[in-house]
């Protein structure tokens, strides 16, 4: 059976935080890892809300280095420290991020636990047995990524016609899980015969960002895009706003969506104007691709 991936909605507002959403913050986890993307202001307490354990965390992807998106990592990483955490923990940004965080312990003070610091671009920077990261350059004036959270395709054991021929626990069975034939008892056995291809997934997180073709190439086929829907493009000044402070309007966003051929679209980091009434943003975005959520602080989806 597949392992489940579920997806914590920490934080979805844009720049400035509402009443009923915080700053940006996104847990992904699967297997042993735990991982944050973006560190918005007030994420521990959302941690908390959440009933989430940040000292599970594994890795921090940070997508750019402007305040609502970075804001809680000096609290985070001090609270971790107090908690006595025990792991690694990685922290992916774009370039410069190794002088932001040493910037952060000049004013705070050494961060006493063990950090590994890694400045990323473009392709795989995490590539595990069961998973692998992805990331893209995007364009918002300052370097900034968006990332892929990918497991692949594997091979699987139909476990049902495997009992109907009684083989014994063995290395013949490591053998059939690899796509390898074996002879049992004096007879060829054709892995095909036993095995299936379970379908990978792969989930995308475009934040901060002009539309670029970039943000296209990493969208592609995901099974879930997680996407910025800063501002409506059908409002007084929505897409003269979205274009002067490089984000992408709710039509972007759909488009985006629709163009890379993803299955899910889910809208996040809204802007304040729209506290009491994000319908209109859900409204454009499923006029271009219907299978749209809005994303609010605390959800939680498996797949």
């Amino acid at each position: 059976m597949a392992e489940k991936i579920n997806i914590t909605f920490l934080g979805t507002s844009g720049a400035k935080p509402s009443a009923k959403r915080n700053h940006t913050g996104i847990l992904i986890s699967y297997a042993a890892e735990n991982i944050l993307f973006d560190c918005g202001e007030g994420i521990q307490r959302q941690f908390k809300i959440a009933k989430e354990n940040p000292c599970k965390l594994t890795r921090i992807f940070l997508t750019h280095w402007h305040g609502d998106h970075v804001l809680g990592l000096p609290g985070l990483l001090e609270s971790l420290e107090m908690s006595e955490y025990s792991k690694t923990l990685h922290i992916y940004g774009p370039k410069n991020t190794k002088e932001k965080i040493a910037l952060l312990e000049k004013v705070y003070g050494k961060f006493n636990i063990s950090i590994q610091i890694h400045e990323v671009s473009s392709g795989t920077i995490v590539k595990e047995n069961g998973f692998s990261i992805e990331s893209h350059p995007m364009s918002h004036g300052i370097a900034t990524n968006a990332y892929s959270f990918i497991v692949p395709d594997k091979l699987r054991l139909d476990k049902s016609k495997l009992k109907k021929l009684k083989l014994p626990n063995s290395p013949l069975i490591s053998k059939l899980a690899q796509g390898k034939d074996i002879i049992h008892e004096g007879k060829k056995i054709k892995a095909k015969s036993l095995t299936y291809m379970e379908k990978g997934k792969k989930i995308s997180l475009v934040l901060d960002t002009l539309m670029n073709p970039n943000a296209l190439k990493i969208s592609k086929n995901s099974d879930i895009l997680i996407c910025e829907s800063t501002f409506l493009a059908n409002s007084p000044e929505g897409e003269k706003l979205a274009k002067e402070h490089n984000h992408l309007t709710s039509k972007d966003a759909a488009t985006l969506a629709k163009k890379s051929k993803v299955k899910t679209l889910i809208l996040t980091h809204l802007s304040e104007r729209y506290e009491h009434d994000p319908k209109p943003l859900l409204d454009e975005a499923k006029n271009i691709f219907k299978n749209t959520l809005i994303a609010k602080d605390f959800d939680k989806i498996q797949i």
